[in-house]
């Protein structure tokens, strides 16, 4: 049982050296003609490298040997319970609960709320991040319980993108556009992807090719339209208070 935890694990290895050791030689490079910066920091860029690779290999190993594997588990054992609408409100607590437990969507809000010097706070980058993709996942859910197609979500959903964009504070844009790609991070593509395969798979009339995927395009238009809408909340708060 342990062994198979670890089943596959040097293949890992191989494929995360081969994805950081570029950036490494790219530093070595410029440490040797431009930055030359001093040996401690230098030290503490290769321990931090070296915990960094660590930390790639196990969670990645982690996703192979249970994210992926759960996901499909819960999908399917939903399905079978036979009450397939429970799809919805569980699709919105773990797309909550994947979104607020992502690392990517801390950092963006760290920098956004040091960036601001304080005016959009960090706490409210996230929550309002972690709800949008909790609804875009129950979307999801929905789409595949009443066989929606997903193109009949994404181009509204983009058009609206357009419209707030004239009517949203300029300083969200930017936000709201990398925040699309914030959300859909390691979280929610190891375990809300296999979610909806699982979901579909079980769903009788329902192909896990075809109906399975796009899940992440919702859960990647869903917080460019919350922080959109948000810029607009400013706008008016900043605009009130003047």
């Amino acid at each position: 049982m342990i062994l198979e935890l670890f089943e596959g694990m040097g293949q890992i290895f191989l494929e995360v050296a081969q994805a950081l050791l570029p950036l490494l030689i790219f530093f070595g490079v410029f440490q040797v003609l431009f930055l030359k910066l001093p040996r401690v920091y230098v030290v503490n860029l290769v321990r931090g490298i070296l915990v960094a690779f660590l930390g790639m290999v196990l969670f990645l190993q982690g996703v192979n040997v249970a994210f992926l594997p759960a996901g499909r588990e819960i999908g399917e054992a939903v399905t079978a319970f036979g009450q397939q609408w429970l799809l919805i409100p569980l699709g919105f607590v773990l797309g909550f609960l994947a979104t607020y437990a992502e690392p990517a969507v801390r950092v963006l809000g760290y920098q956004v709320a040091e960036s601001s010097s304080g005016y959009i706070r960090e706490s409210m980058i996230v929550y309002t991040l972690s709800f949008a993709v909790a609804i875009s996942v129950s979307l999801g859910m929905a789409r595949l319980v009443y066989g929606i197609p997903l193109l009949y979500i994404l181009i509204p959903g983009y058009f609206l993108v357009i419209i707030l964009l004239f009517l949203t504070d300029r300083e969200f844009v930017g936000i709201a556009f990398d925040s699309g790609g914030v959300a859909t991070g390691p979280m929610a593509v190891t375990f809300l992807l296999s979610l909806a395969v699982g979901v579909a798979a079980g769903i009788e009339g329902r192909n896990p090719v075809t109906d399975g995927f796009g899940l992440i395009a919702l859960i990647a238009l869903a917080p460019i339209l919350s922080v959109l809408m948000l810029g607009i909340l400013y706008r008016r708060t900043r605009g009130e208070d003047t």
